[in-house]
């Protein structure tokens, strides 16, 4: 079980993102402003190869006192970025993980409701997992949840 003690944090950032729509962009960017802080950032470039993807980034955002969920147009198609938001939501609840929300250039209200451009995102992936409703159910439940959060809208801010 992890602790959540911040001195038995290994990160003190994770950051959930898709890397397709800001890898090369925003969140070079925010990890670079990070990293020059001393802030010790995950960012999933960090993974071990021959790591199972999913358990290295659990253990990523358990070992993290703070999440930043970067909200891209494509964010919603993902199904990782979706478990890793679920996995953070958890942390939040079980450790008093801090999350803050990043919407670029995504309306906060489009991915609360998954309406808009990010709605079609989450369209796309529904339809390959419209079997699963449950899964489907928590997405959504999770996505309403962290947008609702406090956090930055990239519109507002540079």
């Amino acid at each position: 079980m992890a602790s959540s003690s911040r001195n038995d944090k290994k990160y003190d950032v994770f950051v959930s993102f898709r890397g397709e729509d800001t890898r090369d962009n925003f969140t070079t960017h925010l990890y670079s402003a990070l990293s020059r802080q001393n802030i010790q950032t995950f960012i999933d470039d960090q993974l071990n190869r021959g790591d199972e993807v999913s358990e290295s980034l659990v253990n990523a955002i358990e070992a993290s006192a703070v999440s930043v969920i970067v909200f891209s147009e494509g964010y919603a198609s993902s199904r990782w970025c979706l478990d890793e938001l679920v996995k953070i939501l958890e942390c939040k609840k079980e450790y008093a993980q801090i999350v803050i929300p990043v919407f670029y250039r995504v309306d906060p209200s489009d991915a609360r409701n998954q309406t808009g451009p990010f709605g079609i995102s989450f369209s796309k992936l529904e339809e390959r997992f419209k079997e699963n409703t449950e899964k489907l159910r928590t997405w959504r439940k999770a996505l309403k949840e962290a947008a609702s959060l406090s956090g930055f809208h990239s519109l507002n801010i540079r």
